[in-house]
């Protein structure tokens, strides 16, 4: 079957890779699954939300914050976090839609 479309531009290419790369791991997804839901979160409600440490949290959104994906911004005492890369909406829509389990299609 051959799927006729306009190629993607480069530009686009390198977004999504950056994008897709840093998605690349299951506490990740959780945490900006989260995120989607709750809109800005702290560190604590992320923790809660995800059942990983408070370090593994912390370390995971260095990594989102790093690669453009998240922001964070002081609130008193807290740090809350918010997802500024409008596509991970939609990765999280697909992975969803995909309802991959196992490695496998369901």
């Amino acid at each position: 079957m051959t799927i006729t479309t306009r190629p993607i531009p480069t530009e686009a290419l390198q977004t999504a890779a950056r994008v897709i790369k840093c998605l690349g791991h299951p506490l990740r997804l959780r945490l900006l699954e989260s995120m989607e839901r709750g809109g800005e979160l702290n560190v604590s409600e992320l923790q809660a939300g995800s059942g990983a440490t408070q370090a593994a949290v912390s370390e995971q959104l260095g990594i989102l914050r790093g690669h453009g994906v998240v922001e964070s911004r002081r609130d008193g005492a807290y740090m809350l976090y918010r997802i500024i890369e409008p596509k991970v909406f939609r990765i999280l829509a697909c992975v969803r839609d995909c309802e991959i389990i196992d490695g496998r299609n369901a």
